[in-house]
C-alpha cells in the first residue's frame, strides 16, 4: 500500500492538497518535494506581483513622510529666527528713540549753558547720541532685508510644506485601494505559503529563501527552459538536464545557485 501511494503522489499533477496529505501521511517523495519548492516559488511570485503593483507608492511615501517632517523643523527654526530679528528691530528702534530724545535733551541744556566749554561738551553729547541713533538706524535697516528674506523662505516653505502634505494624502488613498484590493488575496496567498513552508526541510527552506533575497526577481526555483536555466539563462549540459528531468534529488545552477526543476512542474 506504502508503495502504491507514493506512486500517486509522485506521479499525479502535484496539487497542494494531494502533496499536503502525502505529508501527512509521511510518503513524499523527492519529486513531491521538489513540487512543494516550486507550488511555493509561485505562491511567493504572485505575492511579489501584489507588491508590483503597489509599486514605488510605499517608498514615496516614505520620502514624502521625510519631507514633511524636514519641512516641519525648518519652518519652526525660521519661525524663530524672524521672532528673534523682529525682537532685535524693536530693540533697536528703542534706542534710537532713547538717543534722540537724549539728543533734544542736550539741545535744550545747550540753550542754557553758561560758557562755551558746556556748549562744548554737550555738542559732543549730541553728536554722539545721533551716531546712537544713525547705528541703530542702520541695524534697523540691515535687519529688516534679512527679515523679508527669512519671511519669504518662511511663507515658501509653508506652500511647499502644504504642497507635501497634499502629494501625502493623494499617494496615501492610491495605496489604500490597492492594498483594499489585494489584502484578502495577499492574505490567503500568505497563508497558502506558510502551510507549504511547514512542509519543506529547514535547511532546504532556509536556503530557498537566502536565494530568493539575494535574487533580484525574487526567483529561487525555476524551470529548465530550452536546454537553459529559467533564472540566468545559461545553458545546462544534457545529462544534468536528464537528471532534473528525473527529478531525484535537488540540482541547483552551478551558475547562479537556483533550484532547477521540470518544466513539467508548470502544468
Amino acid at each position: 500500500m506504502t508503495k502504491k501511494t507514493t506512486k500517486t503522489a509522485g506521479t499525479n499533477a502535484g496539487s497542494f492538497t494531494d502533496l499536503y496529505k502525502a505529508e501527512q501521511e509521511g510518503t513524499l517523495t523527492m519529486e513531491d518535494k521538489l513540487r512543494l519548492l516550486y507550488q511555493l516559488q509561485t505562491t511567493d511570485s504572485q505575492i511579489d506581483k501584489i507588491h508590483l503593483l503597489r509599486g514605488e507608492l510605499p517608498l514615496e511615501i516614505q520620502d514624502l513622510e521625510d519631507d514633511i517632517k524636514g519641512m516641519a523643523t525648518r519652518i519652526e527654526n525660521l519661525l524663530k529666527e524672524v521672532r528673534g530679528i523682529e525682537k532685535d528691530i524693536a530693540s533697536r528702534r528703542i534706542d534710537a528713540d532713547n538717543a534722540r530724545a537724549m539728543a533734544v535733551k542736550y539741545e535744550t541744556q545747550q540753550a542754557n549753558v553758561k560758557n562755551s566749554r558746556e556748549f562744548d561738551s554737550l555738542s559732543k553729547e549730541i553728536e554722539n547720541q545721533n551716531l546712537d541713533v544713525e547705528l541703530a538706524e542702520k541695524y534697523i535697516r540691515e535687519f529688516s532685508i534679512l527679515l523679508k528674506d527669512r519671511k519669504e523662505k518662511l511663507e515658501q516653505t509653508k506652500i511647499a510644506h502644504e504642497d507635501r502634505e497634499k502629494d501625502l494624502e493623494v499617494k496615501n488613498n492610491e495605496l489604500d485601494v490597492i492594498v483594499n484590493e489585494t489584502s484578502k488575496e495577499e492574505e490567503a496567498l500568505r497563508k497558502k505559503a506558510d502551510q507549504i513552508a511547514n512542509q519543506i526541510d529547514v535547511r532546504v527552506l532556509s536556503a530557498y529563501k537566502k536565494v530568493r533575497n539575494n535574487a533580484h526577481n525574487g526567483l529561487a526555483v525555476v524551470t529548465v527552459k530550452r536546454g537553459a536555466c529559467g533564472g540566468c539563462f545559461n545553458k545546462i549540459p544534457p545529462q544534468r538536464q536528464l537528471d532534473i528531468k528525473m527529478s531525484k534529488k535537488i540540482i541547483v545552477c552551478e551558475y547562479c545557485g537556483r533550484i532547477l526543476v521540470d518544466s513539467a512542474f508548470e502544468e
